[in-house]
């Protein structure tokens, strides 16, 4: 699974910091999703998806998936 949390994130100029207090978690937590190192509840995938304005399908996609 690959996201776009970094990409959708940083083109709406929010820092980590930033994004975390919306969604009422860690940085380092956002940190860690960026860097594939931690899958997201479903309740925050969709609290991401909210604030990043995506789809939870947007914002996830499996790398092997033939799109």
């Amino acid at each position: 699974m690959e996201n776009l949390i970094k990409t959708r994130r940083t083109q709406m100029k929010l820092s980590q910091d930033n994004l975390a207090k919306k969604c009422k978690v860690s940085r380092q937590t956002i940190n860690a999703i960026e860097n594939n190192k931690y899958d997201p509840t479903l309740s925050l995938a969709f609290s991401l998806a909210k604030v990043l304005e995506v789809t939870v399908d947007e914002l996830f996609k499996n790398k092997n998936s033939a799109r």
